[in-house]
C-alpha cells in the first residue's frame, strides 16, 4: 500500500460498527470541508480547513479572523463539517464519508493547540499571529454514508469519548509523543507496517487517549486502537509494548 491510498475501512455490520468506522475517520481526518452561513444571506458556505481532535474525539481547527468562514461563524455558530474518507476509489460513492452537524466557537483549550500543532507542525508559524484562533467544533449528531444503501443517522454520545477519568493520561500526552517519536519510532513505523498495513517511512505519534493513539506520515493519518482502555501514562507503556510485540508477531 503507498502512502497516498487511503486505508480500507472496516466492515460495517452493525449501529456500534457503524459509530466506530465513524470515530476512526474523524480522527483519522487531516483536512475537512466546513459549511457555515454566508453572511448576510445565509446561504451555505464551503471551506476547506485542517483538522485534528481533542483527547474526546472532537473536531478542532485553527482558522483566521480574515477568513469569510471564521466572520460567518462570529454571526452564526451553526455549522457541519464534512469529513471525506474515499481517498481514492474509482467510484468515490461507494467510498465512506460523515457530515457532523453542531456549533463551531473559539476555544482557548491548551489540548487543542497542541494537538494540532503536533498534527500540522507547519502552522506552528503562523498559529500565534494575533488573527488566528483555535476553534472546537461541538457535535450535535452526525450523518454516516459508508456507500450504498450503508446510511446511518449518529448522535453525539455515539462519536465521542467520555476521557472523564483519564486526565493523568491527558496530562502524561505531551510527555508520551515526545517520548515515543524521539526513542521508539521504531515502533511507531512497525504499528503503522505491522499492524495497519500501510507503507514503511518516518511515521510519528501525535497523539494518544484512553482508546488508541494518532499517527501521521505526510498526508497520510492513521490511528491504531488499543486492546483495553488506558487512563494514565503507566497503563500506556504497558499497552504501546504489548503493540509491539503483537506487530513484531506478525509477518514482515
Amino acid at each position: 500500500m503507498s502512502v497516498e491510498e487511503a486505508p480500507k475501512q472496516p466492515k460495517i455490520s452493525g449501529v456500534k460498527e457503524t459509530a466506530l468506522a465513524a470515530r476512526v475517520m474523524i480522527r483519522e481526518a487531516l483536512k475537512g470541508a466546513l459549511a457555515s452561513a454566508l453572511q448576510p444571506s445565509g446561504h451555505p458556505y464551503a471551506s476547506l480547513l485542517l483538522t485534528a481532535t481533542e483527547p474526546d474525539g472532537s473536531p478542532v481547527f485553527l482558522i483566521s479572523k480574515l477568513a469569510l468562514h471564521t466572520k460567518n461563524l462570529a454571526a452564526d455558530a451553526r455549522a457541519s463539517l464534512l469529513i471525506d474518507a474515499t481517498g481514492t476509489e474509482a467510484d468515490p460513492m461507494a467510498g465512506a464519508r460523515i457530515t457532523l452537524i453542531g456549533e463551531a466557537r473559539p476555544t482557548t483549550s491548551a489540548t487543542a493547540r497542541r494537538r494540532f500543532l503536533a498534527r500540522h507542525p507547519a502552522a506552528a508559524g503562523y498559529a500565534d499571529f494575533p488573527d488566528f484562533s483555535f476553534y472546537a467544533f461541538s457535535i450535535a449528531s452526525a450523518h454516516y454514508i459508508g456507500g450504498f444503501g450503508r446510511i446511518v443517522d449518529l448522535p453525539r454520545a455515539e462519536l465521542l469519548l467520555d476521557v472523564g477519568d483519564a486526565q493523568a493520561l491527558i496530562e502524561a500526552e505531551p510527555g508520551i509523543v515526545e517520548h515515543m517519536n524521539a526513542d521508539h519510532a521504531d515502533a511507531i513505523e512497525l504499528y503503522a507496517t505491522r499492524l495497519l498495513g500501510a507503507a514503511p517511512g518516518a511515521w510519528r505519534m501525535t497523539g494518544i487517549d484512553p482508546d488508541g493513539c494518532d499517527l501521521v506520515l505526510g498526508a497520510r493519518a492513521l490511528r491504531q486502537a488499543f486492546a483495553s482502555r488506558v487512563s494514565n501514562a503507566e497503563a500506556a507503556r504497558k499497552e504501546l509494548v504489548r503493540l509491539v510485540g503483537v506487530a513484531r508477531s506478525q509477518a514482515a
